[in-house]
């Protein structure tokens, strides 16, 4: 009999603790509990509560170049971002408490490579050619699959949403059709915000692909972007114009990679990109460490994005890009991870290589960029290089619900000193707690949503080893 007691008691109990929590949010207060991965999927209302700091990178919105405002809430509406500010009334949303985290918007990556997940640590003794030919040119004569392509850049995709990135742009290199459909696929899965750009070519069947991907994988999809990539040289020329041409017809931008190493100053990069008339706003051009002032110029002259990529171009001992020359030219740059010949896809080392470069040749703390410098060319920036900064890039109401919160409490961060330069210098992708594309949450509470880890690892690892095969031992 006392048992049973006890047992109608305990039901009593959690049948009042759920009727009370029904009233509650059937008057229209908030529902503070965070609730199940499912809540979190871009529909409805979501307020993240009391954030210790929000940066907005919108000075309008709050103090300094980057829009900082302390002991503030945002608040999500569907896909969207819909108020920024202090004690917001969200009516009934889902919760994210904010105590004792910085939010800010999700990274921008203007420059990877997924599928290179496959290769991580190959020749790390080489610069670019030597790593080329050692780690990817083999490739193009392989029989490299969609599933090869499919497994390394679901790797790479959940990689990059854990360290805080919204936004990536995947210059694949499309060993052949069936490799593109499968990294395509991958990211479409991921439901990351991402930009295709896809090697272009003079084949009229590669040229018809390309259009239909557009069509049909592209243009569906909301999420996604397409651009036309291409290797820029006088060699390489034809391909060049074709592929200039085939963007103009697509209304979409090229991609290119340009004066990365000494090798490309020989290569008539620019003299290629003049004669097919890519040298235009939209052109997204990667790494530009090689330049003179003439080449700074004309690039700034003709509006040229441009992608630093500081972590790959210290591995190849490429170079040090001319980030200050940049600057007093207005040029639009963010930065990139640049796949495998970066190692890791953590944007805060990034950050920090992007800083510790420029002081390292400077001899001077003060040079551009500074801390808060680099957390907006990786946010607000790379989004300007993209022509995205209408839709992405900060936390100004009406934008993309494009974000992340990072735990300042972590050993590896506390105490608060200078929140700003403390994201640059102490971060890791551990402190990132939440992520939100589109308002979806793809982190949440630390980890990676909806993602069977251990077998995303295993596919990477056969994928990997059917890879090794083919590249010269």
């Amino acid at each position: 009999m006392k048992q049973r007691g006890s047992i109608l008691s305990v039901f009593t109990l959690t049948l009042a603790v759920a009727l009370g929590a029904a009233l509650l949010v059937g008057l229209g207060g908030e529902n503070t509990r965070a609730g199940s991965d499912a809540e979190f999927t871009g529909a409805g209302r979501v307020v993240i509560r009391d954030a210790s700091m929000v940066l907005t990178m919108d000075p309008s919105l709050g103090e300094g170049p980057l829009g900082a405002l302390a002991d503030a809430d945002v608040v999500l509406e569907g896909t969207k971002i819909k108020q920024v500010g202090k004690d917001l009334e969200a009516g009934n949303a889902r919760v994210v408490d904010g105590r004792g985290k910085i939010v800010l918007p999700g990274f921008v990556d203007l420059h990877n490579h997924l599928w290179q997940s496959l290769i991580r640590g190959c020749a790390a003794d080489k610069e670019l050619i030597g790593w080329l030919g050692k780690c990817v040119i083999p490739l193009y004569r392989a029989p490299v699959t969609d599933a090869d392509a499919y497994a390394g850049t679901k790797l790479a995709a959940a990689d990059v949403v854990s360290t805080g990135i919204t936004t990536v742009t995947d210059w694949s290199h499309a060993f052949n059709t069936d490799f593109a459909k499968g990294g395509l696929r991958a990211l479409g899965e991921s439901k990351l915000r991402f930009l295709y750009s896809y090697n272009g070519t003079t084949d009229p069947a590669l040229q018809n692909e390309i259009r239909r991907v557009k069509r049909e994988v592209i243009d569906p999809n909301p999420l996604a972007r397409l651009q036309i990539g291409t290797h820029p040289s006088t060699g390489n020329f034809p391909s060049v114009d074709a592929s200039e041409k085939l963007a103009r017809e697509l209304g979409v931008s090229l991609n290119v990679h340009l004066l990365e190493a000494k090798a490309d100053l020989t290569a008539g990069q620019m003299d290629a990109l003049r004669r097919a008339n890519a040298l235009h706003p939209g052109l997204v051009a990667n790494h530009v460490i090689q330049t003179t002032d003439a080449d700074l110029d004309e690039l700034a002259a003709a509006g040229v994005s441009v992608a630093h990529n500081p972590l790959s171009n210290m591995r190849l001992a490429s170079g040090v890009i001319r980030l200050p020359e940049m600057k007093k030219r207005n040029m639009k740059v963010g930065l990139g991870l640049d796949g495998g010949t970066n190692d890791t896809s953590d944007m805060f080392n990034v950050m920090r290589a992007a800083v510790g470069l420029q002081r390292a040749i400077a001899t001077d703390p003060a040079v551009y960029p500074t801390t808060a410098d680099v957390l907006r060319m990786a946010t607000l920036g790379g989004a300007e290089a993209l022509g995205m900064d209408k839709e992405i890039g900060s936390l100004t109401p009406g934008k993309r619900a494009d974000l992340q919160l990072v735990d300042a409490q972590a050993v590896n961060f506390a105490p608060k000193v200078d929140w700003v330069n403390q994201l640059v210098f102490n971060t890791q992708p551990a402190n990132v707690s939440w992520v939100f594309v589109d308002g979806r949450a793809l982190k949440r509470e630390g980890r990676v949503v909806g993602l069977d880890t251990a077998k995303v690892v295993a596919d990477a690892q056969a994928a990997a080893d059917r890879i090794k095969k083919l590249l010269p031992q």
